[in-house]
């Protein structure tokens, strides 16, 4: 059975961009605008659970028939949340802390589900993944930071792009430390009696 059901995704992320290509999905991309220093909670992956919906929210107001996926990610690392780093200089003072060392990556998902202009069913999940970092050089990292990528990523590093060689291994989903848990998708969109297959570009 195939579907017909627009899907749109509310991140301005590449990479999730890029996973659910990877799976056969075609989404559309709306970036949802979502303030996110105003979204605050007690727990990290409470926080990331919030500013999934918010962005599914914010997303879902502008969609008449569509499904609506919003997701975001933070490290978490000695109890406080970790996103992208404000400049290099922070970016370089995380990994001296990181190093040898790890962290809980969580990556909120939501899957809006929005018929005839209304949302007709949320499902809010969060994908929590152990990351072990390596310990780079002094070297290794300045020229980690003159690429500018962890200044553009939760955490300052990334599994999927040059940050992939300085960590060990990870205890959970690579795909959710990449940005989004294709394996959450599946079971989001079981619920509304929809295989992952039936979303596959065709």
């Amino acid at each position: 059975m195939s579907s017909d059901r627009k899907l749109v995704l509310a991140s301005a992320s590449p990479a999730r961009l890029s996973l659910l290509r990877q799976a056969g999905l075609a989404p559309e991309v709306v970036v949802s605008q979502v303030d996110e220093s105003t979204v605050r909670a007690p727990r990290v992956a409470e926080q990331v659970a919030l500013l999934a919906a918010a962005k599914a929210t914010a997303v879902a107001k502008r969609e008449t028939d569509a499904l609506v996926i919003g997701a975001d990610s933070l490290l978490e690392f000695h109890g406080r949340p970790l996103g992208k780093p404000a400049d290099a200089a922070e970016a370089r003072d995380r990994w001296r802390r990181m190093a040898g060392r790890s962290g809980i990556l969580h990556t909120g998902q939501a899957l809006f589900d929005v018929r005839d202009g209304a949302v007709v069913s949320r499902d809010i999940a969060v994908a929590s993944t152990v990351v072990y970092f390596a310990t780079p050089t002094p070297q290794e990292i300045e020229a980690y930071l003159a690429t500018g990528e962890p200044l553009a990523v939760a955490g300052a590093f990334t599994l999927d792009g040059l940050g992939a060689p300085f960590v060990r291994r990870v205890e959970g989903d690579p795909a959710a430390v990449v940005g989004l848990s294709l394996t959450v998708l599946r079971t989001q969109l079981a619920k509304r009696g929809l295989s992952i297959t039936d979303l596959w570009r065709r």
